[in-house]
């Protein structure tokens, strides 16, 4: 019987990591065809720039953040009403559901580049031109990647960070690239790679 259990876990965190996988895939294509401009970032940019460095690394996420030029919005919700998604604000936060039963977790998130997502963070989201292609879709660079995590410096972004650390794709030259209390989070997270 646990045995049997384990393979139920096991086969329902496959289908929750496929579901977030086409979540992304079907969002970037979408505006890929309508030609508008966007950025992966989040959970999933870290999960692209880990798996190009070490893919045993690869540590997955729960939802899809993208960023948007505010002026864009009108023609992501057309190209991505296309694609099955339908639009909600709530809370301050844009998303796209992934179908209209769907709930906030299962949704397509948006945060605009050039604007801070708190009025407390240091930096603004950066723009969607600090993008470089991923397979089919666009990635935030891995500087703005980071300065994104050291900004929001969440629990889940210091993860991310380390994991970054971790596989060589950030070392010690690195908090020099970053404005000063960025730069000291930065070494924090290097002088303490376990937590």
């Amino acid at each position: 019987m646990i045995e049997y259990d384990g393979l139920l876990a096991l086969d329902r965190m496959e289908r929750a990591v496929e579901r977030v996988r086409g979540r992304l895939l079907r969002s970037t294509a979408a505006l890929e065809a309508a030609g508008v401009p966007y950025a992966v970032v989040g959970g999933n940019a870290v999960m692209a720039w880990v798996e190009q460095a070490d893919e045993a690394a690869v540590r997955f996420t729960q939802d899809v953040d993208l960023v948007l030029r505010r002026e864009d919005l009108d023609r992501a919700r057309e190209a991505l009403s296309k694609a099955g998604f339908v639009y909600r604000r709530a809370a301050g936060i844009e998303m796209f559901l992934d179908g209209p039963g769907a709930k906030a977790r299962d949704a397509v998130h948006v945060i605009f580049a050039g604007e801070k997502v708190r009025p407390e963070y240091l930096t603004p989201v950066p723009d969607v031109a600090e993008s470089v292609s991923f397979k089919s879709y666009r990635v935030l660079a891995l500087e703005a990647v980071v300065r994104m995590k050291l900004t929001s410096y969440r629990d889940k972004d210091k993860m991310h960070v380390r994991d970054m650390i971790g596989v060589g794709l950030v070392d010690a030259a690195w908090p020099a690239r970053y404005p000063p209390e960025l730069a000291a989070r930065l070494q924090h997270l290097l002088d303490t790679p376990d937590g």
